[in-house]
């Protein structure tokens, strides 16, 4: 299992894509979270969007690999969707927080974590406005929770600058690679 954290706007979600297209066997778990769903997204795909409720219950059925708090919402990876992507000979890949991280490592000492850095937090900053889906506001707690992040790279097996996303990409695929021997 390959565990990829990173403040939000480090360019996880880019360089899991990437790394998608040129490792066969790798697939993403779906995250499971409370957070309201953003235009274009869809149940299932980006993440399976729960009430705050049935994410307790479930947490309550102990139904997940871990669970963590962020930004005011509940995020968390189901054991199923774990079990639905092995169940298919591949490998997971986990795009998450760094409670969520930490969490996995310690239930799943053999994963392989990854930690993607921002070149800085002024361009940290800069894409997150690009985005445009956060209010200033949650644009601020944003970097006030990355910094906290970034001071914690060192906990991680791998640390990837992503400064140059092709870069990027090809070093997380060689991570990866290294790791499955495909």
């Amino acid at each position: 299992m390959f565990v990829v954290s990173g403040p939000s706007g480090a360019g996880k979600g880019t360089l899991i894509r990437g790394a998608l297209e040129h490792v066969p066997d790798l697939a993403v778990a779906v995250s499971a979270t409370t957070r309201a769903m953003r235009p274009g997204e869809v149940d299932g795909r980006e993440y399976h969007f729960m009430s705050r409720a049935e994410f307790a219950r479930l947490v309550e059925q102990g139904a997940f690999l871990e669970h963590a708090e962020f930004a005011g919402n509940r995020y968390g990876t189901l054991s199923t969707e774990l079990d639905r992507i092995t169940g298919t000979g591949r490998s997971v890949i986990l795009e998450i927080e760094l409670q969520g991280a930490r969490n996995v490592r310690r239930v799943r000492p053999d994963s392989i974590s990854v930690f993607i850095e921002p070149p800085s937090l002024e361009e940290l900053a800069r894409r997150l406005r690009l985005r445009a889906t956060d209010a200033e506001e949650e644009i601020e707690a944003r970097l006030e929770v990355a910094r906290t992040e970034v001071s914690a790279r060192d906990e991680f097996d791998h640390v990837i600058l992503n400064d140059d996303a092709h870069r990027a990409t090809d070093e997380l695929v060689s991570v990866i690679r290294a790791a499955t021997g495909s």
